[in-house]
């Protein structure tokens, strides 16, 4: 992957749904089943791992962010 895919990809994370996100992981996935070239498979595994790593980090803010707001003050 280069450079300016990477930013582009996390551009694209930070402000994409998880349903969206969770759209996408299922094209990639197919795109991984199709392919035979090792580096690029490499490289759509790293990108489901950044789409898994921005599904979980929201999630586990959202589960922060419930705690924080149902504690007594």
């Amino acid at each position: 992957m280069n450079k300016d895919f990477c930013k582009c990809l996390f551009c694209w994370l930070e402000t994409a749904s998880v349903e969206e996100i969770r759209h996408k992981q299922g094209v990639v996935r197919q795109m991984l089943g199709q392919t035979r070239d090792p580096d690029f498979k490499t490289d759509i595994r790293r990108i489901l791992r950044f789409m898994d790593e921005e599904i979980l980090a929201r999630a586990e803010l959202a589960k922060v962010m419930r705690i924080s707001v149902s504690m007594p003050r």
